[in-house]
């Protein structure tokens, strides 16, 4: 949706508006210059963005004067055409209405501007500096103009293609070049389709091409597998044309033709490769920016890798040379030369080989060549010795290596240890340990060293720090692995930043992030708090709560408050109906901007208020926030600014019921026609494409507008089953099965793979291996189906070297056990290695992978059982095992039970945080971890500091009840956060309530960020409690805490408390709860769910067009200004024409 044509209209209209309909100037034609004459024949015919341009192009040689204005009126009431205002705005609207509708009109209207109107339009595309129309009292911002129409995918659309249609033919070729790549950058790559290619120009100077090749190349992540294939196609068609090769023997690839293809050099084929003459591959390495172009060949094969090595090599470059090493870029990732390598040549390669992280797949590959090169760089030295020169290969060093180094070995090689990514957990706590025995006292400058290496050191040793090195620490470049460490870490510092003789400096020297730990109790401590302080901090909602509601009594410029950011999580609804309409309109860009950081509720107060003071300027997504009836005040007319407005955000997180969220689709479903047309209907809907019914997507999508379609389908996060089978079918429609696919379609389709069967995936497992893998690694937060997973299984085992163990052990003769390779690849696929197959796993490959296999979430109760097992007969009896063995189980120690749990030495709070970490325990496990706790440590419950409470997690909730009382307050209150995310029985609920009455009083003097803090603990409220808390508080309870409530406790809330709730914990009733309530109550919990009003205003049916309030009343058809909401209002921002 163009909204150029907007901006010219308004400047007609408020142009126009200086003068009268019969204001005459004699003479008026002959005192008008030619190209205002064109100007104003254009508006007559309604030809607005011709009338602009041709007023720019005035403006570049000529100064407007005052009486410019008059003359131009003179000259429409010459040619006898009258305005009044009302006319001409009802002009505007109509039009605004056509472009708003179909941004395709603009692409018409480019079209048929002549071409010096062309020219100036590509000229302004083309300006960066915020220029300006100066016409003494009117200012329009081209600039601003120019950013908007950049930042609008339909808009965008439209001039992506009008600059290859028309640009070349009248602007030079390197300004079009430039222009495109403008429009590109701020696309989604879904213009780049393969078919695009067509309409490339050919015959571009050698400048222009190289520019235009340099965009494609930094789209390059965001191209299609198709598409990469088609611009390689173009780019080398032209390559081709310039090389001076005259046979298929001799290679048309230069070394500038390599530079000129990037990361598409990828796309050249081994037989091309091959034939690339050992001077051009020498002079391509020999220049200063091939490494910076080979680091980014991130989806190189290994056959192509070591095609261009081989090359390099033919090229007189010796390969062992460290000079060479440097310049190879990822290719050293595949290097293959091993025989009679130098150790220290195998030490280089390791430290280059820290960038084959970054490798699209491969990677066991990568692992095998790190170990084959570790063994080699210690040839005829001690690990003590090479420790600092194996770069990120030490990761792959095993425990017992680990503990056979020297504390001074690990000081020594602390500044590349520091760096390393990909440890272990377990890995980081022997290093730890062994860095810090060395340095004996825990100071500023010894912490600081460590890096990535900080989250080993354990939660009492922060507790032993001098509190002013703890605080250097925060405040250094370390600060950032601060959010890696477990919540018992960050509450052991916390404990000792925030000590009860200096609360207040210690406070506001924690930042980012980390803030959000710090208890509202401490808080409430802090007077000294401002808004500038808090711009840099993370807030937790309670905490917003509080400092909001504290700072706006002391400020004097609340909209500071706003701008802070995180503070906007702290705005209640009485504060947002106590706002001034002037400044609630003036500040909702900062609650706009701030969007994500709203609760459902928070933008529910936000939809009222401004449906009550500026309902027809209202952003039409609020309108989701209303209830469902609102919905009918969007006329047909008024679709497309409420598709897009709502396409820009999270319909799941704006809507949680899904009655609501029904009505809001079949809104957009009306508006749709039930039918997507073209790629422009596509760009209007944004994150609304994720929601479309199966219906629409099996028989609704156009061919035309389909590629564009599935691009977005892509990056959907959860699509229904129904979807999902729809999406299956279109594919299978447009592709065929996945037996016939080629190795670019499985790429582009790889997150629909999950939606095949297993059968159908059995032909990519073998034909494409390495892409399904690489299809499974970008699934690691989710749970791909187990028949998705059985695909990738069959892929790792049918390349896997299936070579027999030389010393089985019993009763595993001829069974394939995994490896390590094996089990690096399969991730979360290691579910489907059969309890034999884990059983028989060698020892050495267990003590390599345990972490990996305790990471699996999809492995049975019997595969966690043989997994235990397997740890036994590697390490022992559990009362053998160390912290580290304990941290590296993961989901493995949920196969403990109670009496393995108490031989485990669980004395350190940090292996008991490991272990809470699961959620899984059963009661009886979670008490024999608890009580082991208490038992190794030799602390009692009154013993137990805040980061003890932390630590031990959800196991808390084994607690005996009795004990609670006798838990210290004084930690008890600085960790409540963290005891009320915890989801414990009633009783123990009911117990740490009556715990936190001691630290904020009775319930009836709760405040909401009381009330927000408190979290699950609010569960424990009684029958009598909850019914006498306010109704204005129901909505800050957590969703957690209602789900927690008993069914016969929340059925003794009154239905204006119910109705109080706020759309998420409404959604967050469960259906038993449901089950308890009278027909009453739950027609208030219907109206929590469609966030109907409860507050101060009356909540007013809607019609079919909503009416004014009688302040601000408006004549018949005002209706059509509210759609105007992508225009009028965003003038302000858009076109800053200033008075």
């Amino acid at each position: 949706m163009s909204q150029e044509p907007m901006t010219y209209s308004l400047f007609l209209f408020l142009f126009l508006s200086h003068g009268v309909s019969s204001y005459t100037v004699p003479n008026s034609r002959q005192d008008l210059h030619p190209l205002l004459q064109k100007m104003v024949e254009e508006i007559i015919d309604g030809s607005y963005l011709n009338a602009l341009l041709d007023l720019i192009q005035f403006q570049s040689s000529h100064m407007w004067t005052d009486d410019l204005s008059h003359r131009v009126l003179a000259y429409l009431n010459s040619r006898n055409v009258a305005f009044t205002i009302p006319s001409l705005q009802a002009a505007v609207e109509n039009h605004l209405e056509q472009r708003l509708h179909q941004p395709q009109k603009l692409l018409e209207d480019l079209r048929k501007t002549d071409a010096q109107q062309f020219r100036t339009a590509m000229k302004c595309l083309l300006e960066d500096k915020k220029d300006r129309l100066d016409l003494k009292d009117i200012i329009i911002d081209l600039g601003e103009i120019r950013e908007r129409a950049l930042q609008s995918p339909g808009v965008n659309r439209s001039l992506f293609l009008i600059t290859l249609e028309r640009c070349f033919q009248v602007l030079n070729s390197l300004e079009c070049v430039e222009i495109l790549g403008k429009v590109l950058r701020g696309s989604s790559g879904s213009f780049l389709q393969p078919d695009i290619t067509e309409r490339l120009p050919r015959d571009l100077c050698e400048d222009a091409f190289k520019n235009l090749s340099a965009v494609f190349k930094d789209l390059y992540d965001k191209t299609s597998a198709h598409s990469q294939r088609a611009l390689y196609s173009w780019m080398t068609g032209i390559l081709k044309t310039s090389s001076n090769a005259t046979d298929d023997s001799a290679s048309w690839v230069s070394a500038e033709h390599l530079w000129v293809l990037g990361r598409y050099m990828v796309h050249l084929s081994f037989e091309e490769i091959m034939k690339i003459s050992p001077i051009e591959i020498g002079l391509f390495i020999s220049y200063d920016n091939a490494t910076k172009q080979l680091d980014t060949v991130y989806d190189i094969t290994p056959e192509l890798a070591q095609a261009f090595l081989e090359r390099i090599s033919s090229s007189n470059f010796n390969m062992r040379n460290t000079s060479t090493i440097h310049r190879l870029g990822l290719l050293v990732c595949f290097y293959d030369d091993l025989e009679l390598l130098d150790a220290t040549v195998a030490q280089v390669l390791l430290h280059q080989m820290i960038k084959c992280s970054h490798l699209r797949g491969f990677q066991a590959g990568v692992q095998k060549l790190k170990a084959e090169l570790l063994d080699i760089a210690m040839e005829n030295q001690t690990l003590n010795e090479t420790l600092g020169s194996l770069s990120d290969a030490v990761v792959g060093l095993t425990y017992s290596q680990l503990e056979s180094l020297s504390p001074e070995a690990v000081h020594g090689a602390i500044s590349t240890l520091n760096q390393v990514s990909g440890w272990a957990k377990s890995q980081v706590i022997i290093l730890s340990a062994k860095y810090l025995a060395h340095e004996k006292v825990l100071s500023f400058y010894n912490v600081s060293q460590m890096g990535v290496l900080l989250a080993g050191v354990s939660t009492q040793a922060f507790c032993s720090m001098n509190r002013k090195d703890l605080s250097q620490v925060l405040r250094s470049a370390v600060s950032q692995y601060v959010s890696d460490l477990s919540p018992a870490q960050q509450q052991g510092i916390l404990s000792k930043m925030v000590q009860v003789e200096d609360t207040a400096s210690g406070i506001v020297e924690i930042q980012g992030a980390f803030f959000k730990e710090v208890s509202l109790f401490d808080l409430r401590r802090q007077p000294g708090f401002n808004s500038t302080v808090l711009k840099d901090k993370e807030l937790g909602r309670s905490q917003a709560l509080f400092l909001y509601e504290l700072l706006l009594k002391t400020t004097r410029r609340p909209e500071e408050l706003l701008s802070a950011g995180q503070l906007v999580k702290g705005v209640t609804c009485s504060h947002i109906d106590a706002m001034s309409t002037d400044f609630f309109l003036a500040h909702f860009q900062d609650f706009q901007s701030n969007f994500a950081l709203l609760s459902p509720y928070q933008v529910n107060c936000l939809a009222w208020k401004y449906w009550e003071v500026s309902r027809l300027s209202m952003p039409p997504f609020l309108l989701a926030a209303l209830p469902a009836r609102y919905l009918a005040s969007v006329p047909a007319s008024q679709c497309v600014p409420f598709l897009i407005s709502l396409g820009k955000s999270w319909l799941d997180s704006l809507v949680l019921d899904s009655h609501k969220k029904t009505s809001v689709l079949r809104k957009v479903q009306q508006c749709l026609d039930d039918s997507i047309a073209d790629e422009y209907t596509v760009d209007i809907m944004g994150n609304l494409l994720c929601h479309l019914p199966a219906a629409i997507i099996d028989r609704g999508i156009s061919p035309r507008a389909w590629a564009t379609a599935l691009h977005g389908l892509r990056d959907c996060p959860d699509l229904n089953p129904e979807q999902k089978a729809a999406v299956r079918l279109k594919l299978l429609g447009q592709y065929g099965l996945p037996q016939h696919w080629t190795a670019e379609t499985t790429k582009d389709l790889g997150p629909f793979l999950v939606l095949f069967s297993g059968d159908e995936l059995s032909s990519i497992a073998t034909k494409f291996p390495e892409i399904l893998l690489q299809a499974a690694s970008k699934m690691a937060r989710t749970l791909p189906p187990k028949e998705f997973l059985w695909a990738v299984f069959q892929s790792v085992w049918n390349s896997s070297d299936k070579i027999p163990s030389s010393d089985p052990m019993p009763g595993c003769h001829g069974v394939m056990a995994p490896s390590s390779d094996d089990i690096f690849k399969l991730a979360e696929a290691n579910a489907c290695w059969a309890l034999e197959d884990l059983r028989c796993m060698e020892e050495d490959t267990f003590i390599k992978t345990v972490e990996l296999l305790g990471a699996v979430q999809s492995f049975s109760r019997p595969q966690l059982m043989t997994l235990k097992e397997k740890a036994i007969q590697v390490w022992d009896m559990p009362s053998y095992w160390r912290e580290h063995h304990i941290v590296s189980l993961g989901r493995i120690a949920l196969a403990l039970n109670e009496s393995e749990l108490e031989q485990l030495d669980l004395s350190s709070i940090d292996a008991v945080a490991s272990l809470s970490r699961q959620t899984e325990w059963t009661l009886g496990q979670a008490e024999s971890i608890l009580q082991g706790y208490l038992d190794d440590s030799g602390y009692s419950i009154q013993d137990l500091k805040s980061f003890h409470l932390v630590g031990l997690g959800a196991t808390l909730c084994a607690i005996n009840i009795t004990e609670i009382p006798l838990i210290k307050i004084s930690e008890f209150r600085v960790v409540v956060a963290r005891i009320g995310t915890l989801l414990c029985s009633t009783h123990v609920l009911a117990e740490f309530k009556r715990k936190a009455e001691v630290v904020f009083g009775d319930p009836t003097e709760w405040t909401s960020s009381v009330l927000q803090e408190l979290g699950t603990i609010a569960a424990g409220l009684t029958k009598a409690e909850l019914r006498m808390l306010d109704k204005d508080l129901m909505p800050y309870f957590q969703p957690s805490a209602i789900k927690c409530l008993p069914d016969e406790i929340f059925k003794e809330l009154s239905a204006e408390q119910i109705a109080s709730l706020g759309p998420e914990n409404a959604a967050a009733v469960t259906h038993a709860q449901r089950r308890r309530l009278s027909p009453l109550q739950l027609q208030s919990l219907q109206q929590a769910l469609d966030g109907a009003k409860t507050h101060s205003w009356q909540d007013e049916p809607a019609s079919a067009g909503p009416t004014r309030t009688s302040s601000s009343r408006s004549p018949a058809g005002a209706l059509q200004s509210w759609g105007l909401w992508l225009g009028c209002p965003l003038l302000v921002l858009m076109a800053k024409l200033l008075w």
